[in-house]
């Protein structure tokens, strides 16, 4: 079941010529436009489906640094300096609050690599504090049973994934960006190599800058145009809670949860690193790039064949730009959430927080979430076809990042400075034989 998500009027008009086209109306890709559009840029908005309909708003909410590879640090904290004000500068509620992040473990080898963490990330200026078990008890007095220890960052936070989307495409749209949804973009127009327009369902729009932010359906784009980019989906369940007395007020983090509370008294619900991984001809096209990276989580995922393998961003595909393309028979990709995850995770929360045991499950969804094979977002131009821009690969972390994201997408495009160094985000790295960091933490 799609989680609800604040609706978005289309603009009157249907231009014919723009300086960008973003393709994608996610947290990422309303950004992006938003940015554009401040700056002065002339700018279309593109959405097959509905603002904000897909993973952006099917996430947990959470805005961290905490726990971040080392190499989206930069990303992140701008994007949270963005957060800090959009609602002001926009006048949209994005519910943003700076609430803090706890992680609570009984496990020494996970408060080594937290103290380590901690160590090195001190210098990009982030506050996080190691906390004792007797600590965790004052912190979070609800949560029950003895724990070595944890982590806290007070300057983390979340937002509603049903609002933030939305709230920053509908401030674009005030800046002149042209918004149009049940849109999507067939292809790119390309004249002598590079970028001279977007062929949509609608027609043709000229431009010679386009932002490809298109989530899980990325990677079929690119691919439709002759560009590999290495990505695996992994499906996700999330859920809402009943309404329940509040048991704390930051996002919190154990090995059988994760949670924060909402403003309804409701609460977000999921189970970290867990999902289920479809095989299908896209899984099969990258084994090699992702064996190395996935093969450890590999227990945490539920293998299997499914619906994937013939429809969807990951099924095999052909298509031209004066037919129906695949972005068009599916408007809003709405997978199944797992029962037993579900169940999993609301009886982890009833025993962690004896306070919250009446809490039922009162509406749950799947989201797929986009991953690179080390996990670092791409964001980047890309050499064999000049005027386009990637950002996608965000891996499970994008809403966080998305302004940050959105805001160096648009440097690109326009050739302004970077606001962050682009470099750990290039796209070549993927294919271009360059030996891949690890994952860092997620």
């Amino acid at each position: 079941m799609s989680p609800p998500v604040k609706a978005v009027p289309n603009s009157p008009n249907f231009p014919s010529q723009v300086d960008v086209v973003v393709v994608g109306a996610g947290i990422v890709g309303v950004s992006a436009a938003y940015e554009l559009a401040r700056r002065g840029v002339s700018v279309a908005l593109l959405e097959k489906g509905a603002v904000g309909a897909e993973q952006s708003s099917r996430n947990w909410g959470w805005c961290r640094q905490q726990n971040r590879d080392f190499r989206e640090l930069p990303l992140v904290l701008h994007s949270l300096r963005r957060l800090d004000v959009l609602a002001q500068e926009t006048g949209e509620d994005l519910g943003f609050r700076r609430a803090g992040l706890v992680y609570a473990t009984r496990k020494q080898s996970e408060l080594d690599t937290w103290d380590a963490w901690i160590t090195k990330a001190r210098e990009y200026g982030v506050r996080s504090t190691m906390l004792s078990g007797s600590q965790i008890g004052q912190k979070l007095p609800s949560l029950s049973g003895a724990w070595l220890g944890g982590l806290q960052s007070p300057d983390d936070g979340h937002a509603e994934p049903a609002l933030a989307a939305p709230a920053i495409a509908a401030a674009a749209g005030r800046l002149g960006a042209y918004v149009h949804q049940r849109c999507a973009v067939r292809g790119l127009d390309r004249q002598a190599g590079r970028v001279a327009g977007v062929w949509t369902e609608h027609g043709r729009i000229a431009c010679d800058r386009v932002i490809v932010a298109g989530g899980a359906w990325t990677s079929l784009f690119c691919r439709h145009h002759d560009i590999d980019l290495p990505m695996a989906m992994v499906t996700g369940t999330a859920m809402h809670t009943t309404a329940g007395p509040k048991a704390f007020e930051e996002g919190i983090y154990t090995p059988s949860l994760c949670a924060r509370p909402r403003p309804d008294g409701t609460y977000t619900l999921a189970i970290s690193s867990r999902g289920r991984l479809e095989i299908t001809p896209q899984v099969i096209r990258y084994i090699a790039d992702f064996w190395k990276p996935f093969k450890n989580r590999l227990p945490l995922l539920k293998i299997r064949m499914g619906r994937s393998f013939l429809r969807g961003p990951q099924a095999l595909h052909r298509w031209h730009e004066d037919e129906t393309s695949p972005f068009e028979l599916i408007r809003v990709m709405d997978p199944d959430p797992d029962p037993g995850l579900m169940r999993e995770a609301i009886a982890g929360l009833r025993a962690e927080f004896p306070m919250l045991a009446s809490l039922q499950v009162a509406r749950a969804w799947g989201g797929l979430i986009d991953s690179t094979p080390d996990t670092v977002p791409v964001i980047s131009t890309v050499d064999a076809c000049p005027g386009l821009v990637v950002a996608a690969g965000f891996s499970g972390h994008g809403f966080g990042l998305g302004p940050g994201a959105g805001w160096l997408a648009a440097d690109l495009a326009t050739e302004a400075e970077p606001v962050v160094d682009p470099f750990p985000y290039r796209y070549s790295r993927l294919v271009d034989g360059t030996q891949l960091n690890r994952p860092g933490m997620m």
